[in-house]
């Protein structure tokens, strides 16, 4: 695998419907309100290209200029294209789980292009995957604890 090659699995599973966990994932202008690390969301004219700040531990920021590649409520699957400090794709796919659980499963697979992590690449990749799960935990904390708060037919 090359140096600045990356590629994420998680499976968070949820007290919620599918087609609820699918509609709040779909709703990208408000992940900021539910997972920290996602510092701001702008949505372009279009309706399916915009930006991405994210922050999570480590002093830097990454910026992506993000592109909907896929959008099935069907399959209850969402991906986009990124480009800027990652370039790559990130896809949601809300799996059944149990009577009334679902599982928002998260996959990323992207190229490290922000300088900084591409010079430390070698020292730096066992603190930038730590730092990806750190932000993933609270992503799904976060996702959880909206869940909790909204009514069941959000």
């Amino acid at each position: 695998m090359a140096l600045h090659h990356y590629r994420f699995r998680d499976d968070w599973p949820l007290d919620a419907p599918p087609d609820t966990v699918y509609r709040l994932l779909e709703d990208a202008e408000r992940y900021p309100s539910w997972w920290p690390q996602i510092r701001g969301v702008t949505v372009g004219a279009d309706g399916v290209s915009g930006g991405v700040r994210l922050r999570s531990l480590l002093p830097y920021g990454l910026d992506l200029t993000a592109r909907e590649s896929r959008r099935d409520p069907r399959a209850r699957v969402l991906e986009i294209t990124v480009h800027g400090d990652l370039e790559g794709w990130v896809r949601w796919t809300v799996l059944p789980r149990g009577a009334a659980g679902s599982t928002a499963r998260f996959e990323q697979e992207v190229e490290v292009r922000k300088p900084l992590m591409r010079w430390l690449a070698v020292p730096g990749r066992p603190v930038f995957i730590a730092n990806h799960a750190w932000m993933m935990r609270r992503g799904r904390r976060g996702l959880r604890a909206l869940l909790e708060r909204r009514p069941e037919g959000i």
